[in-house]
């Protein structure tokens, strides 16, 4: 006679705990496709190559056809490929034709071994989302010439790129906007995308929000419509007291103490001591460093661009992620493991920053040793199946 009410007990139990299952359990829903067919799930950014060249090595030594094989061995579906206008174009404004050309042979290294490409025009002579902080000056937002000239930048593109399946091919209109006004931002999405579909009906089109692409200011991008060709991008570094631990390129190189992943990254009397050096640019860098750190908290940055996304009925794609290793090594790999947990429970797709360089999946023994070997274990976190 106890059977009945215990089964009966069991199976409520099981429907609860299936019900309310940790989000890193449950089963991704379908990605929506964008019509050309361009599929990516996991990829890697070729970063320091074309774009933010810091003379670590020559760019035929940096990236080889070798480089593109290993990844398409390890798993990866896709490239992220960041370029500048600078190392595309002279300083007359003509294309630099060597420059075009290596680009040109990389995008043909990837087809051979099977990767998708998206094309990302990472910084502009008029616009560099680290401007602040690289003494420049943005002149994109207030210049119509400069907004002109952008879009002739995409114009060039087309010509060189026009010809290359849709399905294998992808424009990132701009890396990381900074525009104070999130209708800057807007226009000139509006702007490039109308004269992109001119010259490219079906290319698919990745575009990230304003302000770094922080999801949290997706909601603020206004969305072509009626175009399923679109791809949102996002990036995160949050939380960047961690990710970005020692980095001597932003503020947060005052911080020298321990970092943790997960929990706190460091605690309250750190962090208030760190808010009264008033350093500049500091406090938002360090913004969340006391929160409890794990999985779910990294999901909760990812909220409004998950809604906006599924509003929409467009894919969802992280761009950029990644964590220096100068965090301790438990930390670092933690904090992986957490984030691509994440995407794969959101179907969100992702590329990872970076390929090599100090985020990279070599080890890095800094700019003038480049022979570290493939990070094994963070590329199986990175790679591992469902």
């Amino acid at each position: 006679m106890l059977l009945r009410p215990l089964k009966r007990l069991l199976v409520g139990i099981l429907i609860s705990l299936i019900a309310g299952a940790s989000f890193l359990s449950a089963a991704a829903v379908t990605t929506p496709q964008n019509p050309s067919g361009f599929v990516i799930k996991r990829g890697t950014n070729l970063s320091h190559w074309l774009s933010q060249d810091f003379g670590w090595a020559p760019r035929a030594v940096w990236l080889t056809e070798n480089d593109i094989r290993f990844i398409a061995q390890q798993g990866f579906d896709h490239v992220r490929l960041p370029i500048d206008e600078k190392e595309l174009w002279l300083a007359s404004g003509l294309p630099n034709e060597p420059e075009f050309a290596r680009m040109l042979t990389a995008i043909q290294w990837c087809r051979n071994a099977g990767l998708r490409v998206i094309l990302d025009l990472h910084t502009i002579n008029s616009h560099h989302f680290n401007a602040a902080n690289e003494g420049l000056t943005n002149s994109l937002w207030s210049d119509p010439k400069a907004q002109a000239h952008f879009l002739e930048l995409w114009v060039e593109l087309s010509k060189r790129l026009r010809d290359l399946p849709v399905d294998f091919l992808a424009y990132e209109i701009m890396n990381e906007p900074v525009a104070d006004d999130h209708n800057d931002w807007n226009r000139l999405v509006a702007a490039a995308f109308k004269k992109l579909r001119s010259l490219e009906p079906k290319r698919v089109i990745v575009i990230g929000a304003n302000r770094w692409q922080l999801p949290a200011n997706m909601p603020f991008l206004q969305v072509p419509a009626g175009d399923k060709n679109i791809i949102l991008s996002i990036h995160t570094y949050s939380p960047m007291m961690l990710t970005h631990y020692l980095a001597d390129w932003t503020p947060l190189k005052v911080y020298t103490g321990p970092v943790t992943y997960p929990g706190p990254v460091v605690d309250k009397a750190a962090y208030e001591k760190l808010l009264a050096l008033k350093t500049p640019g500091l406090s938002d860098l360090v913004q969340g460093a006391t929160d409890n750190w794990n999985a779910e908290r990294i999901r909760e940055d990812f909220i409004p661009a998950i809604k906006h996304a599924k509003e929409l009925g467009l894919q969802l794609y992280c761009g950029e992620f990644g964590c220096l290793p100068t965090v301790p090594r438990a930390s670092r790999l933690a904090y992986y493991r957490d984030i691509i947990a994440v995407f794969k429970a959101e179907n969100i797709a992702w590329s990872n920053w970076e390929y090599k360089g100090d985020f990279g999946v070599f080890e890095w023994h800094g700019p003038k040793v480049l022979g570290g070997a493939p990070d094994t274990e963070l590329l199986e976190i990175l790679l591992a199946k469902p």
